[in-house]
C-alpha cells in the first residue's frame, strides 16, 4: 500500500503525496521540534522538508526507503534552520535569581540551564544527540538518517556530549560571577 502511494507520487499524484504527507507530518515536526527546540522553526523546516520532497521525489529510487530519505531530507532542512537561527539570534545576558529555590523550582532551572546549552550546540550535535537519546536510534539508524559512517555517529556523539558539558560548565561559571558581581 505504502509502497504503491510512494510509486504514484513519484509519478506526479498530487493526492497521493498529500496521504504521504499526512502520514508523516506528525514524526517530522516532533524531530524537527526536538532539534530546533522552536516551533516556528520546526513547522518551516517541516513545510521546506515536504517542499523539496515533492519537487525531488522522481530522483528516489528505492520505494520502500521513502521514510529514511524523507529523514535525510528533513534533517538537512532542520541545518539549515538551525544556522539561520544562529546568525539571526541575540545574545542574552541572564542575571541570576539569587532567592531560595524549592526543589521543583530547582528542577526547572536544571532544565532551563539544559535546554540553553543544547541551543548553543552546532545543528550537527544537537542532531546526534536528538536521534540517539531521544528516539531511541542505534548508531546505524542515526548513521542512515544522517547519511553518514556509523563510526561517525560515535564521533559526533562524543563531540556533542563533550560540548554540552562544556556549555553547562561555561553557563555555571558565568552565573557564579554574576552572583559575584550582585553581590559586591
Amino acid at each position: 500500500m505504502r509502497r504503491d502511494l510512494v510509486e504514484r507520487a513519484r509519478g506526479g499524484d498530487r493526492e497521493a503525496f498529500a496521504t504521504l504527507a499526512a502520514d508523516c507530518i506528525g514524526r517530522l515536526f516532533n524531530i524537527a521540534q526536538l532539534m530546533l527546540r522552536d516551533h516556528d522553526l520546526a513547522d518551516d523546516a517541516v513545510q521546506e522538508t515536504l517542499v523539496l520532497a515533492w519537487r525531488d521525489l522522481k530522483g528516489l529510487r528505492d520505494p520502500d526507503g521513502f521514510d529514511a530519505w524523507l529523514r535525510r531530507v528533513l534533517i538537512r532542512c532542520v541545518y539549515r534552520e538551525a544556522n539561520r537561527e544562529r546568525r539571526q539570534s541575540w545574545r542574552t545576558v541572564e542575571v541570576p535569581d539569587i532567592a531560595c529555590y524549592s526543589d521543583t523550582a530547582q528542577g526547572v532551572e536544571d532544565r532551563d540551564t539544559i535546554e540553553r546549552g543544547f541551543r548553543r550546540l552546532r545543528p550537527e550535535h544537537r542532531a546526534v544527540l536528538v536521534l540517539r537519546h531521544y528516539l531511541g536510534f542505534s548508531d546505524e539508524e542515526a548513521a542512515d538518517a544522517l547519511s553518514v559512517p556509523a563510526g561517525t555517529i560515535k564521533s559526533r556523539l562524543n563531540r556533542a556530549t563533550s560540548a554540552l558539558r562544556a556549555e553547562l560548565e561555561a553557563d555555571a561559571r558565568r552565573v557564579d560571577r554574576l552572583a559575584v558581581e550582585s553581590v559586591r
